[in-house]
């Protein structure tokens, strides 16, 4: 069985699954989605400045009445424009007024673009480290870093990143497995986001038939339903990942909680589950870091 939380760098835990407030709720107002995911049993919820809803975040963590204390709250600070100086400080605390909170449980920096392209990055870790001191953020950590943007922070850090989250799935496996790599050599914990790309925004791959086959297997060997997208987010499990999910629906949060009951995957399906994305690449996200074209 998988764990319902999972160990940081520094000691805290960090819920498995967390709750988006990007991509489909993008710029919307959350309230109500995040308030039913919280009735629904999600602790940990994943906003960030640029999503442009996180008064909306901090309405639905008050109305729904959960103790701060069992929540996991995780912003992100914005990606500067280029030559903007950043001021990390005011950025999360901004954050915390629309939050209506006093800390957060994890800061992330967004993107390593465009700090990295102009030598910023170590300057922005280090004003990191400063609101981690200030007990405005728990933990602290970096979203959609490569192994060379961890390397540059690294140099300087006197905390090193509790967290990379990056789009993570088989369709990215191909890039994506040395940043996992270096990420659990450096104790950072990757978080995915994304996770269900090949089947929501790039079915028909290689893949497909490789899921329905484990997916079956799982089901029998369970003796109740499983999904394609249990058997996938069970992949993401074994990658160690935290796994970042949005939806609309109930009944969907219910079913990837419920992946914690699944059977897990054998080494021979992981195996054919890197193969097949290995086939395809597919990143659905921040191309401009990884000098992808879309």
């Amino acid at each position: 069985m998988s764990p319902s939380t999972l160990t940081l760098n520094n000691g805290h835990q960090i819920p498995w699954m967390g709750f988006g407030t990007g991509s489909a709720l993008f710029g919307r107002d959350a309230t109500k989605l995040v308030v039913q995911a919280i009735q629904s049993g999600v602790t940990h919820l994943d906003g960030a400045q640029i999503y442009n809803n996180e008064d909306s975040l901090g309405l639905a963590i008050k109305e729904s009445g959960k103790p701060r204390a069992e929540l996991f709250i995780t912003t992100k600070l914005k990606p500067p424009s280029a030559g903007q100086t950043v001021d990390v400080k005011a950025s999360l605390k901004e954050s915390l007024r629309k939050l209506q909170l006093d800390h957060v449980d994890l800061y992330l920096i967004h993107s390593p673009y465009p700090a990295n392209t102009e030598g910023k990055l170590q300057d922005i870790w280090k004003q990191m480290e400063e609101v981690h001191e200030a007990g405005l953020a728990t933990s602290i950590g970096v979203s959609n870093f490569r192994v060379e943007d961890l390397q540059d922070i690294l140099k300087i850090a006197k905390v090193i990143p509790a967290v990379n989250q990056v789009e993570l799935h088989p369709y990215v496996w191909d890039t994506a497995r040395q940043i996992v790599e270096f990420d659990k050599q450096h104790g950072i914990r990757t978080a995915s986001y994304g996770g269900l790309t090949p089947i929501v925004r790039a079915p028909g791959g290689p893949l497909d038939p490789v899921l329905e086959t484990i997916r079956k297997r799982l089901e029998e060997t369970r003796g109740s339903p499983v999904s394609t997208g249990q058997a996938l987010t069970k992949w993401l499990l074994h990658k160690d990942a935290v796994v970042i999910t949005t939806t609309t629906k109930a009944s969907r949060i219910k079913e990837f909680q419920d992946t914690e009951n699944v059977p897990e995957l054998d080494e021979k399906e992981i195996q054919a589950i890197d193969d097949a994305g290995s086939k395809k690449h597919h990143r659905a996200f921040m191309h401009v870091v990884f000098g992808e074209t879309r």
